[in-house]
């Protein structure tokens, strides 16, 4: 079959078989089909769409494309978790000591920073002898014994997503349906878990903006996980604003230890806490979410979930005496106090401006080949909706490179809008989405 006839087909609104979508994943890997072709054929897919069948047909091409994990080993309930990503989200490092605390089981792969997003990678190697180096036996032993382990990617997961997406992000079709549950699940679903639990964001900080294309995803990612006999669920979650009050690496890292000991944020711990009771929901442990905050308040509060945290640190080869005393880890050269120019109300943060001035610190990567500072990063003391005066600390920057004091202060400055009457703060839980549909959570959760 001609690429050429399959582009005219899917110009003119026509559905691509099974074994068209193969021809062209396979192809497009094998490097025997151009990139000039596919990126008139991602067109094409953007402007005509792309049905459920076909969006599952795509997912699977791009599983085959690489390799897939086997968890048979794994003794147990497998899970998963995968955030679209945000600034300050350090999510997986609180919440998979509770899920681990609840009986599941959780081989988790994960990448490094780039940009104004961090990466859990980095956030774990500014423990001192963590190893994120582990072989596919190691891993297994972990998980096993443990009942979590993250690990950097070693095998060839996807490579047809790694390629879709470079060209992607360059001939401007990221933003289709189809294309972006695509990605996501294919990843997922050939990291080898039975169930799977995504964390949508939405808002400033996120690629996703708005609530309703939100759900569109969701649904989408939902019924492509059906198609795969995969229990999918999906919460919503705002990211107008950073979550939590850190943002870098080591500072992140002593976040998440604090809200395993049950002084986090609330936004951080409300979110940790919703999602691992979703997830005990979706792998049927509880029968409803209530009894899923039930059990994971006691994993919280009866310090199960901290001692997960330490076995795990320990057994990637960590020095688990920075857990018990956070205050171990190193600071950085120089701290900046950010002052309240005004008194009034925080109306507003611009989470990805707040994740540039991170980057700014050295805390990120502007490139892959960067290198990072594992003590840089900001602490916010005030967030959304807190009244605040003339003078007060609104958060601290931390860095180690010197003659950057103005831009990191106009940086931080300009994240911040404020208000002379009191603003609410929005939700940290918008919805789920799971096999009964999406369920608007923003009177039903508290903050």
């Amino acid at each position: 079959m001609r690429v050429y006839d399959l582009i005219t087909k899917k110009k003119h609104g026509e559905k691509l078989s099974k074994d068209e979508i193969n021809h062209i994943i396979e192809g497009y890997v094998s490097g025997d089909i151009p990139d000039y072709q596919i990126s008139s054929l991602l067109m094409a897919i953007y402007f005509q769409g792309m049905d459920l069948e076909e969006t599952i047909n795509l997912t699977e091409a791009m599983i085959n494309s690489g390799d897939v994990v086997d968890l048979s080993h794994v003794e147990g309930i497998t899970a998963d978790k995968h955030s679209t990503g945000g600034v300050g989200d350090k999510t997986s490092l609180a919440l998979l000591p509770l899920m681990a605390s609840c009986g599941l089981k959780v081989s988790k792969m994960s990448g490094r920073g780039l940009g104004h997003t961090g990466g859990t990678l980095d956030k774990l190697e500014s423990i001192p002898g963590f190893n994120i180096n582990l072989s596919k036996e190691e891993m297994s032993s972990v998980v096993n014994s443990v009942g979590f382990a993250i690990a950097g990617q070693t095998a060839n997961l996807v490579p047809a997503d790694k390629k879709l997406y470079a060209l992607r992000d360059v001939t401007a079709t990221v933003d289709n349906m189809s294309l972006i549950a695509s990605s996501i699940m294919s990843k997922k679903i050939a990291s080898g878990a039975d169930n799977i639990m995504l964390d949508v964001k939405i808002g400033s900080g996120a690629f996703m903006k708005d609530i309703g294309h939100a759900v569109e995803l969701a649904e989408t990612m939902v019924s492509i996980g059906r198609g795969f006999n995969r229990n999918v669920g999906v919460v919503l979650t705002n990211m107008e604003e950073p979550l939590g009050m850190a943002v870098g690496n080591s500072l992140e890292v002593i976040e998440a230890v604090n809200t395993l000991k049950g002084n986090g944020p609330g936004d951080f711990t409300e979110l940790c806490i919703f999602l691992n009771s979703a997830m005990l929901k979706l792998t049927g442990i509880v029968s409803d979410i209530e009894d899923g905050k039930s059990m994971t308040m006691e994993a919280l509060e009866s310090g199960s979930a901290l001692h997960k945290f330490r076995e795990f640190v320990s057994a990637q080869g960590g020095d688990v005496s920075y857990i018990d005393e956070t205050d171990r880890f190193e600071s950085t050269k120089y701290s900046y106090e950010m002052i309240c120019p005004k008194d009034g109300y925080i109306e507003a943060i611009d989470a990805e401006k707040i994740g540039i001035c991170s980057l700014m610190t050295g805390a990120g990567r502007e490139t892959k080949e960067s290198d990072i500072s594992y003590s840089a990063g900001i602490l916010l003391h005030k967030k959304t909706g807190s009244r605040v005066e003339k003078g007060e600390i609104l958060g601290v920057i931390y860095t180690d490179r010197e003659g950057i004091e103005g831009e990191l202060r106009d940086m931080f400055m300009s994240s911040y809008k404020f208000s002379s009457s009191p603003t609410k703060k929005k939700e940290t839980i918008i919805g789920l989405v799971d096999q009964a549909g999406f369920t608007d959570l923003r009177r039903q959760v508290g903050n």
